[in-house]
């Protein structure tokens, strides 16, 4: 099966935090995590997601406040924190969707991303994911995580569903008062 016919399927996007959305940098102090960059454009990404109907959820394995509040920022419902076991948590999602694994695409880094990146239809990963995960990944993004990874990953699959350049139009060249903010 060809990218395009894997991204033609997604219904659901899983994504890691640390090393995927963000550049896997945890600045702390002696009272704990202080903060975490964000790319923009990865957060448009999730957002133009979610306006073409596909649904995305993050499981991480480490617990932030910093996350929860940025994801809540973007409309994402569903952020599974504190998930050291992310394949069990990744098929109790899918099963409570009704939803096949097929039809899913996750973005990951590291060895913990693995199980769910072999499970899913479409296998993704920022440019300086570790090895074992690039050998695994059906599409390695250009750029780096925290640096736009998520957004290449969103315009492809937006792309190949023929969605991408209907919402750039009715978002920011039509658009309707009160929609997506």
């Amino acid at each position: 099966m060809t990218l395009e016919e894997k991204a033609l399927k997604i219904k659901l996007v899983v994504l890691d935090v640390d090393g995927v959305l963000t550049d896997g940098q945890i600045i702390t102090s002696s009272q704990g995590e202080l903060c975490k960059h964000f790319n923009v454009k990865d957060g448009l990404g999730m957002k133009m997601l979610l306006a073409a109907g596909i649904d995305v959820v993050v499981i991480t394995g480490r617990r932030s406040a910093i996350v929860g509040a940025r994801l809540r920022e973007l409309g994402v419902r569903d952020v599974l924190q504190g998930q050291t076991y992310k394949k069990r948590a990744f098929l109790d999602l899918i099963e409570a969707r009704h939803i096949d694994a097929s039809e899913c695409a996750c973005m990951g880094d590291d060895v913990p991303d693995l199980a769910v990146l072999r499970l899913c239809g479409l296998a993704c990963a920022p440019s300086d994911a570790v090895d074992a995960v690039l050998k695994e990944a059906d599409f390695v993004s250009r750029k780096k995580g925290g640096e736009g990874a998520v957004r290449e990953m969103a315009e492809l699959i937006l792309g190949a569903q023929g969605k991408w350049d209907s919402l750039v139009d009715q978002f920011y060249f039509n658009p309707e008062p009160s929609r997506f903010r």
